[in-house]
């Protein structure tokens, strides 16, 4: 069992070498957007070998059977060889293994390859939740927990003692003083509040390619900050000239068009805090995906008071992704840095395609606000 263990952690080890040295590839191709669980993520790892038994064809006969001699070579004349047609190659073949990773330990490969620092959570307020820890064995407990091993052994030693056991007929029958039950401790455990305001225009402008980028950068975001907090939530807006709020699936499917009111989206968000997610109790993360495009310079004077006067204020961190599209104007980043120069509770980031993916994550989740 301890050789086992050992192979097993040696090859957990092996794979976590593999996925980090292909991170960013992960990343910019979005391979494990479509591959998650609920806490499980299954990842493609190339070039992992698995030991494997190979069968030889059933009218080879069996061991030591069949036409020859001793000292002659294994297999017929030509067996074994290929047909000689095609040019010869001079490259090894691919070994594709899928193994699954838990998001935890994804998280932890992207933070420590991404060099992120851990979170300094903002809300004063904490809540408490309770773990169990199985960590002993006791006499007395439902059935439920019984542990079969610590009973057969109990059983086993009492016949012993007692002198019932039979080595030629051994049948060991456990009874009630030899029952054996799992035993938890519960440990309360603080945890602090937070949640994700996502934000994304759906308006004309935005093509699917952007929202696929939004997609995939998301689940990198939720991947780390859901390993910073316990029972983190996420809210989910898209705008227009308006803004609802919408479940995931729709935020991520909507194709609509029209024109952009990014004060629209913002004043949802505002909305939304106020309502559920008082500012002294939560760490609340407002993150909005454009294309920089907006109805009037008016409106972005608009986004920019409500940013200032009631978003930060509220917020860890205010963060705004600019994805490029060949229809945006992209006016929309300049702006907010032009206005928020020096305040590091406003983070702005540009993505021109899912090559850029890697380096925006890093800008938003690099300060440990």
């Amino acid at each position: 069992m301890e050789r086992i263990d050992s192979d097993r952690t040696r090859f957990k080890e092996i794979v976590r070498g593999r996925i980090r040295k292909n991170l960013k590839k992960y990343i910019s191709q979005g391979e494990l957007i479509g591959k998650q669980g609920n806490d499980i993520v299954s990842v493609p790892v190339p070039q992992v070998d698995l030991p494997r038994f190979k069968f030889g064809r059933r009218d080879n006969g069996g061991l030591g059977q069949g036409n020859g001699e001793p000292g002659d070579p294994v297999g017929g004349e030509g067996e074994g060889q290929g047909s000689g047609k095609g040019p010869a190659g001079d490259s090894p073949g691919e070994h594709g293994l899928e193994v699954e990773v838990t998001l935890e330990d994804l998280a932890k490969i992207l933070g420590e390859e991404l060099e992120l620092p851990n979170i300094q959570p903002k809300g004063k307020r904490k809540f408490e939740s309770t773990e169990r820890k199985y960590s002993g064995i006791r006499p007395v407990g439902p059935n439920s927990l019984r542990h079969f091993k610590q009973t057969y052994r109990q059983a086993l030693r009492r016949q012993i003692t007692s002198g019932t056991y039979d080595a030629k007929r051994p049948i060991i029958i456990p009874i009630r003083a030899d029952m054996r039950f799992r035993s938890f401790k519960e440990e309360v455990k603080p945890h602090h509040n937070a949640v994700i305001i996502y934000m994304m225009d759906v308006s004309g402008s935005m093509g699917d390619e952007q929202k696929e980028i939004v997609r995939i950068e998301s689940f990198w975001i939720d991947t780390w900050l859901r390993s910073q907090y316990k029972g983190i939530e996420s809210r989910y807006i898209i705008h227009d000239a308006s803004a609802r709020e919408v479940d995931r699936d729709t935020f991520f499917r909507t194709k609509e068009s029209g024109g952009t009111m990014i004060s629209s989206a913002y004043r949802k968000c505002i909305e939304i805090i106020k309502k559920d997610y008082p500012s002294g109790e939560w760490n609340i993360y407002p993150f909005h995906f454009s294309d920089g495009d907006n109805w009037s310079a008016d409106d972005t004077m608009q986004c920019v008071k409500l940013v200032r006067d009631e978003i930060i204020p509220s917020s860890n961190v205010f963060c705004y992704g600019q994805v490029e599209s060949p229809y945006g104007s992209g006016q929309f980043i300049k702006d907010l840095r032009v206005h928020f120069k020096g305040d590091d509770h406003v983070i702005t980031s540009e993505i021109k395609n899912k090559d850029a993916i890697v380096r925006s994550i890093k800008d938003f989740l690099g300060k440990g606000k």
